[in-house]
């Protein structure tokens, strides 16, 4: 029982650091309806561009400053240059613009920085710690405690701020909201904003776990399990998407794997995914589409 509890928490606790990636996909979706392919390449161009300041010498305070202003600067650009000129387009336009975004963002990231592998320290070792008993890895801790403080900033920012009642009129209906006097060009530049800082914990986090390095963008692969089965519009859904992918593949490597060889853990959550597409295409907190006849 021991056993299962610390596999069990592991994989929980993993799960924290896919429902981070999950909620920068949120946040541009509830605000464009739109699935934005480039957020893995935020997150590899903000973990790339502090890193590669600290190596240079920048306190890391200044280092986080510069990189989260440096994201602001993008979301600005993005807001301006990609969205603006393709808004009330159709879903599909909109997306494929943001997989040429997520080019753009590596290759400009490549260009700036380089294409070498770096390493990551946030001076939190990920070396088991004991609680009640059970071994728990101490960076994973510290990965849930962030990604709950940053869950508790969001819910402040959509439910009490002025531009979080606009994004959520947004994200209801785009033509009415711009019919009462919201402006949708600055909901969608303070979205980018946010997705921003999100996709710079994100990097830092998931940087210090694997390296910083290309294939950091791919980390977006591993969202969208977590998407489709917490709900492609919900906060919320994408912690318990997370939650529940970490926990299923951490379970299912050690007690399905040896059945088929292991190797099950990076292609269950897929299988997992498939089974709500099935049962319920929504996921557990998304929005249901009704079609009337």
């Amino acid at each position: 029982m021991e056993f299962f509890l610390e596999v069990l928490i592991g994989g929980l606790l993993s799960g924290v650091m896919y429902s981070l990636v999950a909620i920068g996909f949120v946040l541009i979706y509830k605000a464009s309806g739109v699935f934005n392919f480039a957020q893995g390449a935020m997150v590899l161009f903000a973990a790339l561009t502090f890193v590669s300041l600290v190596e240079r010498g920048v306190p890391f305070s200044l280092a986080f400053t510069i990189t989260l202003a440096t994201m602001l600067l993008l979301a600005l650009c993005v807001e301006r240059w990609v969205l603006r000129p393709l808004a009330n387009r159709a879903p599909i336009t909109l997306f494929m613009a943001t997989l040429g975004l997520a080019y753009i963002i590596e290759g400009g990231a490549q260009a700036l920085w380089g294409a070498q592998v770096h390493s990551l320290e946030l001076g939190i070792d990920d070396v088991p710690l004991e609680v009640g008993g059970l071994f728990v890895s101490q960076f994973d801790l510290f990965a849930a405690g962030t990604a709950a403080a940053l869950v508790l900033v969001l819910s402040l920012l959509f439910n009490k701020t002025r531009i979080g009642l606009s994004l959520r009129a947004v994200a209801d209906d785009t033509l009415a909201a711009q019919s009462v006097g919201i402006r949708l060009p600055h909901v969608w530049t303070a979205v980018w904003a946010v997705a921003g800082l999100v996709a710079l914990i994100t990097g830092l986090l998931w940087g210090a776990r694997v390296g910083v390095q290309f294939s950091l963008s791919l980390i977006v692969l591993k969202a969208l399990p977590v998407l489709i089965i917490g709900g492609f519009s919900s906060v919320g859904g994408a912690i318990a998407g997370g939650l529940i992918v970490g926990a299923s593949e951490k379970l299912a490597e050690i007690y399905l794997g040896p059945l088929v060889d292991g190797g099950i853990e990076n292609w269950f959550p897929y299988v997992l995914a498939t089974l709500f597409l099935l049962v319920r295409p929504a996921g557990l907190f998304g929005e249901r589409t009704i079609e009337r006849v």
